[in-house]
């Protein structure tokens, strides 16, 4: 264990004997203390019973070679110790006793007689009957502790402060003092008889043996990777050493595992069952741009690995630089399931791992002195972290940024967003290194030059992969070097009747049955429609045998989907996953994707009919890929993708070999053989999409964070960008120059910057309505109309539903996405209150526009269809919330419950954006509050009880309402939950997903614990401008 993280109070060391002039204490025989005879002690009626005391578990300590026997240099230089204590500890005992019948009668009891309540009264009881003392401090005030040596005083006070805790904590009783008064006393007579005697103390010879035990006994602070070694057993070993000891073997074991401490790749065998590395894992970490801290690309084919270097390399930053690092994923999803994955070696290993995705994610981040922090994002969350770090002057503190899917620099906004995070990290910090995992790329030169980054590419993959092609009966596998790219392999000879050959021409379920039900089978269709209509019709010519394949598991995955559509479910769905099928696409809701997901990877599920998003998302690799088609929509196969769908082929472990079978028809054939023989795809700018939409945000973010003044410096900065380096491809028209003033004069007309002149030149600066949409991660052409349509609404602002806040939140670019079915949207509207109808009117939907509409009348009024569409949504969001429901509303909607999901997540997410817009006009001052708590209700969408369960990466609602019912009603009910515990007690539960959700809410209680504690260190800390009085 870290030694940070635990208290080792270390006292003074000393290696001289203790001078026999030193301070005497009530433990130093009376004849070398002097004073007051041997039994004359100080009047005093306070007891302090230290029997009951030492049993209390302690802090653990690390002691000192003070003497703890007073005077005594050592405890065997004298033979004849203990025998010279027992002569002058009789005499004691019997003046105790003589002096206490003289003084103290039983039959008078003293009514000013206090004491403290104890929470151990069976263990005093027990003290009580024997009679018996450990210590001769009864008969002394409280203040003659001080003369302890210090090992023992820390003792003392320990034991006492854990006494005092226990009795706070046990119902009913109070460390405060009471007063026994006549009445109690009577009642307790022989409570009364005892305390009116001096308890006969245990002679100092025990009491010398007991502290010595108890010391040699005292545990000490050890680090978990490190085996003590056998201590050696002698009279004379230093307290001292034993705690230089405990310190040197916390020392971190830098360097076994390519710079990690051992216990590094111990968790990666036990969480992961990753026991050695690939050869180019290993070849890759130990190049020297790794070890000297440059910048690396490395590319290799799907499922070769390349996360694993990626995770190794964020540990070695984390543990050994004690940095900071940011993990940038594509999607939520995968952000999820990282969290969930290395939530566990943040516990072990002591750093916190934070979740940006979504609705998540706190802008700064939380600044924390003793722990440092992974944050794993999404691209566009990323981006609005490092904003964040850049304005707080913070981003020196990442010293390491992974990208993964790095060619997704060529991905429209997305890829502008990550051209834009990686430009102003490699501008502002010199130190902070950059990884890049990417596919093959035709251009990978450009991307080395843009990141100053060198470049390591394999083509190793764990399971040997073989493609072929379907063309009528025959198999073709792939081969560039042949003339025709295709070279027979086998003739297909399936026996099919009439009725199944017009059923599935193509032969898949031949194809499929081939493998399935002992190996998994992934099948691509072009639509979401196509995936639905292929899984149907593979059930209907399966065998019976099908059913019986683990159908307890498949039965409790059926009654997972129906709880969690609340009793509602897919017929698809119903029909097919009996089989061991099921369909994959966006059409699902979250929580079903996530449930088949599951099912799947643990064999439940043997073949999902999919769309092409999943080869991108989650890693779900099967024994054989199948492409119902080249084609993606209506739009052919990029090479790309066509990679990345057949690279899920081979299982890592399981399988010796995966397979890839592409589904052509003859028309078709020559597209085939270009995109075998194509060559690998380039990568170039975004920053140019969408009508320089992305050098415009670029542009207006490096103003308002001042990291550009002057169109000098804008110059500067943008000749780092991989615009740039392209901007002979690129910029054909104008130069790279030219579309930058070009940008600066459209900002300055949209009035998002001001441009004055100084006798330096010209100074660009951000205006309130620029920084806001830069803060808030608004679209440079929704920001103007985001701005008047809080300001129109916060004059008529409607509180008392959510309907109005829903509709300001409703995302722009999803009104392009659903037509208003008009009668649908007048029998809801007609549903809203009075007052709601009146907001629908001030927004500018009156009424009768929607009842002519719904009648199917000509309007002839203009009206804003943008407006119209916007309140439609937002009245699918407001039914959502009210009854929590997707699947009632997505029927009364007549929507698919993909969509309204869709519309759920994206909401939450502007939702977000928009109070981080608002919080930067003072006049939005009420949005803030009110934000908050929309964000937090449309992020989760159920219950409120159940919203702290969801809060944790990966719990869904049915999941959610699962661990309620069990009794984890909490955060923290769920982060002390036994895993094993928890996957008995939960349905359809596997101990891998208990131990990771376990996890998960231990960090997220970490994270929550550590804000809080960093909150109250800031308010305690002294101002370093605190005025000073000046002296004269």
């Amino acid at each position: 264990m870290n030694a940070e993280t635990r208290e080792i109070k270390v006292k003074r060391i000393s290696s001289r004997k203790r001078s026999r002039d030193s301070r005497k204490s009530h433990l130093t025989p009376a004849k070398k203390r002097g004073g007051a005879p041997l039994g004359q002690c100080p009047d005093s009626k306070e007891e302090v019973f230290i029997s009951a005391m030492t049993d209390e578990n302690t802090t653990e300590y690390c002691s000192d070679n003070e003497d703890l026997f007073g005077d005594f240099d050592s405890i065997l230089c004298d033979s004849s110790l203990m025998a010279k204590l027992d002569y002058p500890e009789q005499n004691v005992t019997q003046h105790d006793i003589l002096n206490a019948v003289s003084t103290n009668p039983v039959d008078q009891p003293n009514p000013d007689f206090t004491a403290l309540r104890s929470s151990r009264e069976d263990c005093l009881k027990r003290s009580c009957d024997e009679n018996l003392t450990d210590s001769i401090l009864d008969c002394f005030k409280d203040d003659s502790f001080r003369d302890l040596p210090a090992t023992q005083l820390d003792f003392h006070e320990e034991v006492l402060g854990n006494t005092k805790k226990s009795r706070w904590l046990e119902g009913e009783k109070t460390s405060t003092p009471f007063r026994i008064t006549e009445r109690a006393i009577a009642d307790e007579s022989d409570l009364q008889t005892f305390s009116s005697f001096p308890k006969a103390r245990r002679s100092m010879t025990d009491q010398v043996k007991r502290a010595m035990l108890c010391n040699a006994a005292a545990p000490s602070s050890v680090s978990r990777t490190v085996v003590l070694k056998e201590a050696v057993v002698t009279e004379e070993i230093s307290v001292a050493m034993q705690a230089m000891e405990t310190v040197s073997t916390e020392t971190t074991d830098i360097g076994p595992f390519f710079g990690l401490p051992t216990k590094v790749k111990d968790l990666f065998g036990k969480l992961r069952g990753i026991q050695d590395l690939y050869d180019w894992q290993k070849t890759c970490l130990n190049l020297d741009c790794i070890n000297e801290r440059r910048n690396l690309i490395y590319s290799l084919p799907t499922s070769g690995g390349k996360t694993l270097v990626a995770e190794i390399l964020i540990l070695r930053e984390l543990l050994c630089r004690k940095k900071d690092s940011l993990f940038i994923l594509p999607y939520i999803s995968l952000v999820q399931e990282k969290v969930r994955g290395l939530a566990s070696f943040g516990l072990e290993l002591d750093f916190m791992v934070e979740e940006y995705a979504g609705s998540k994610g706190r802008f700064p981040p939380v600044k924390r002195k003793n722990k440092r922090s992974l944050y794993i994002a999404t691209i566009e969350k990323a981006h609005s972290l490092v904003n964040s770090l850049i304005e707080n002057n913070r981003v020196d503190n990442i010293g390491l940024v992974v990208v993964d899917e790095l060619h997704m620099l060529g991905d429209g906004s997305r890829g502008a967003i990550i051209e834009m995070t990686l430009a102003k990290v490699l501008y502002m910090s010199k130190a902070t290194q950059i990884i890049g995992m990417s596919a093959t790329l035709g251009n990978i030169e450009d991307l080395q030059k843009f990141l100053r980054a060198e470049n390591y590419t394999n083509d190793f993959r764990p399971v040997q992969l073989r493609e072929y092609v379907k063309l009528k009966d025959s198999i073709y596998e792939m081969d560039p070097k042949e003339d025709e790219c295709f070279r027979l392999s086998r003739l297909l000879d399936f026996k099919y009747s009439s009725k199944m050959q017009k059923m599935d021409p193509d032969h898949i379920i031949a194809l499929v049955t081939e493998v399935i039900p002992t190996h998994s089978c992934l099948v691509f269709c072009p639509t979401q429609k196509n995936c639905e209509n292929v899984a149907g019709m593979i059930c209907k010519y399966l065998k019976e045998e099908f059913l019986r394949h683990k159908e307890e598991e498949k039965a409790v995955l059926l009654r997972e989907l129906r709880n969690s559509g609340n009793g509602s479910m897919c017929p698809v769905l119903q029909k097919t996953v009996p089989y061991g099928l099921a369909y994959h696409h966006g059409g699902l809701t979250s929580e079903e994707r996530k449930l088949l997901e599951e099912a799947y990877s643990h064999g439940v599920l043997c073949l999902l009919t999919c769309t092409s998003t999943l080869a991108a998302g989650v890693n779900l690799p099967a024994r054989r890929v199948i492409l119902r088609s080249p084609y993606v929509a209506t739009n052919f196969l990029k090479r790309s993708q066509y990679k990345q769908m057949v690279g899920r082929a081979g299982r890592a472990g399981i399988d010796t070999m995966g397979e890839s079978i592409l589904i052509l028809q003859d028309k078709d054939r020559t597209m085939a053989k270009k995109l075998v023989a194509a060559p690998v795809e380039k990568c170039y700018s975004n920053l140019m999409h969408d009508n320089g939409k992305g050098v415009l945000s670029l542009i207006l973010s490096l103003i308002g964070l001042n990291i550009t003044k002057s169109l000098e410096q804008l110059k500067d900065f943008m000749s780092g960008t991989l615009l740039c380096v392209q901007e002979k491809q690129l910029c054909v028209e104008r130069s790279l120059w030219e579309i930058v003033q070009e940008c600066v004069g459209l900002l300055k007309e949209k009035d998002l910057i001001t441009v004055s002149t100084d006798t330096q030149g010209q100074i660009l600066e951000v205006t309130k309505l620029g920084r806001a949409t830069y803060k808030g991660s608004v679209d440079l052409n929704h920001s103007d109309v985001l701005y008047k349509d809080l300001s129109k609404g916060l004059e008529s602002l409607m509180l008392n539903s959510y309907l109005h806040l829903t509709y300001l939140v409703t995302p722009y670019d999803m009104i392009s996405q659903c037509k208003p079915n008009w009668m649908i949207y007048f029998r809801q509207f007609t549903l809203l209150s009075a007052a709601e109808q009146k907001m629908s009117a001030a927004v500018g939907v009156p009424e009768s526009f929607i009842a002519r509409k719904a009648a199917g009348q000509t309007v002839k009024t203009n009206m804003n269809m943008l407006v119209v569409s916007r309140l439609y949504l937002a009245l699918v969001l407001f039914s959502l919330l009210k009854e929590t429901n997707l699947w009632s509303v997505a029927e009364k909607f007549q929507l698919s419950r993909g969509f309204i999901q869709s519309l759920l997540s994206s909401s939450s997410a502007f939702c977000s954006c928009v109070l981080h817009f608002s919080e930067e006009f003072e006049e939005f001052w009420p949005f803030k509050a009110l934000l908050e708590e929309l964000t937090r209700r449309l992020s989760y969408c159920v219950q409120a009880e159940l919203i702290p369960l969801m809060e944790v990466a990966g719990v869904m609602e049915s999941r959610a309402k699962q661990l309620y019912n069990a009794g984890y009603k909490t955060l923290a009910h769920l982060a002390n939950a036994d895993p094993n515990v928890l996957a008995m007690t939960v349905d359809n539960l596997y101990k891998k997903q208990a131990n990771q959700m376990v996890a998960s809410a231990k960090m997220m209680l970490n994270e929550k614990a550590a804000a809080l504690q960093e909150e109250v260190d800031d308010l305690l800390m002294m101002p370093i401008d605190l005025p000073l009085l000046l002296q004269k």
